[in-house]
């Protein structure tokens, strides 16, 4: 089954007239993206959209073939120029299915957003789902088939993925194609490294797709390092790269701090931005999750790790650490780095970057810094990806 997708923006597409945001004014030759449709084997449009006709063109095809045009959502865009001979346009009920005359059956299903999902299979058996922006499907049960193509509002919807990876719907050969992009995440190299720890991917407009082709599924990291100073965005960033799996273990370092209404706000605020879905374990005993089969891990953070790890071995003291604190300390760090290395979950780390500025007074405080920095290195040798977030920017330095 041959996909072309003729827009791969939003309904307003990219740039959105009139808009000054950075993205809108970047967003040029191939990173420009109108409002999306989908043209599959040139007999079945799924969205009709502003300059249609001249966009299949532009890709190399045509719409004198198409026996079918359907709508996945309410089109309240600029109006549609409907090319000469092309089909009138409509919406199937939800759970109904159309038999082509070209051999594609469509399957009309329910989302939990206005709008019209369709399951396409061709007459030879690939399938693929189409998904309208902002939704996801509702009413998922377990154990389906994985479809060989999904294509969806990734970015917008990430929870979509998530429902659909629970269900079976998305396997470990899916291709998933990010479409409905707006100017929310930056276009390039951004929204590439952001889509491919989401195991997706976004293609220029006009791209041809062979539904099916397994080697073009991007691999996601299995172990990841997030660091970057206070308030760098390196929690957000380390929460939106796994916001498309389900499941997911937050576990959090710092525990609880009677009395500390400040810190009390801080953990609340996570707990808000995080999937409903996702389930928080509040320990420093990370080897017993790294060693045990499980979903994936979400680490926050290693400073607090080190920090409760310090604290058992005595190391603030000079006393106790020059007596068999500093070989305590270590012995922890060295059974961590080694369960993470072994370990068969996907896992992402969120630590602190220290060094950068003062230097501090005591004893007990460069000592932090500098095991630390130590704790952070002997992690990162561990990971297929490291990541220094600044100022609410990714750096990817591995991966």
């Amino acid at each position: 089954m041959e996909l072309t997708l003729l827009g791969t923006g939003t309904p307003a597409g990219l740039p959105r007239p009139d808009c000054p945001c950075a993205v809108c004014a970047t967003a040029r030759g191939s990173s420009a993206r109108a409002a999306t449709a989908l043209l599959v084997d040139s007999a079945l449009l799924l969205d009709l959209t502003p300059g249609a006709a001249l966009a299949a063109a532009r890709a190399g095809h045509s719409l004198v073939g198409v026996r079918q045009v359907l709508l996945t959502h309410p089109h309240d865009g600029p109006a549609v120029d409907v090319p000469a001979g092309l089909p009138a346009a409509g919406r199937v009920p939800d759970g109904r299915e159309l038999t082509l005359i070209s051999g594609h059956r469509v399957r009309a299903m329910p989302m939990d957003h206005p709008g019209t999902g369709y399951e396409v299979t061709s007459p030879e058996g690939e399938r693929l789902l189409y998904l309208p922006p902002g939704a996801a499907p509702a009413g998922l049960a377990e154990g389906l088939a994985a479809y060989d193509m999904v294509v969806g509002d990734v970015i917008g919807r990430p929870d979509a993925v998530a429902r659909l990876r629970a269900s079976g719907a998305i396997g470990a050969t899916t291709d998933v194609i990010a479409v409905h992009i707006d100017h929310d995440v930056p276009g390039g190299p951004e929204l590439d490294r952001r889509l491919a720890a989401a195991g997706a991917r976004a293609v220029p407009d006009g791209t041809t797709l062979i539904v099916g082709e397994y080697e073009a599924v991007p691999d996601v990291p299995r172990r990841t390092l997030v660091t970057g100073g206070a308030r760098s965005g390196k929690s957000l960033e380390a929460e939106q790269r796994l916001q498309t799996f389900p499941d997911v273990v937050y576990v959090a370092t710092g525990g609880a701090r009677d009395g500390d209404a400040e810190w009390a706000a801080r953990v609340s605020a996570h707990r808000e931005r995080r999937p409903g879905s996702w389930r928080t374990v509040e320990t420093c005993d990370l080897l017993p999750l790294l060693t045990a089969d499980g979903p994936p891990l979400l680490i926050d953070c290693l400073s607090l790790w080190l920090t409760e790890a310090m604290d058992k071995a005595g190391a603030w003291d000079d006393g106790h650490w020059a007596a068999g604190g500093e070989t305590e300390l270590r012995a922890r760090v060295t059974e961590l780095v080694a369960a993470v290395r072994a370990t068969s979950r996907t896992v992402v780390a969120v630590t602190n970057e220290v060094g950068s500025g003062v230097v501090p007074a005591s004893a007990s405080g460069r000592r932090f810094r500098d095991e630390l920095g130590r704790l952070n290195a002997a992690f990162a040798d561990e990971c297929e990806q490291v990541l220094l977030v600044v100022a609410g920017q990714a750096l990817v330095l591995r991966g």
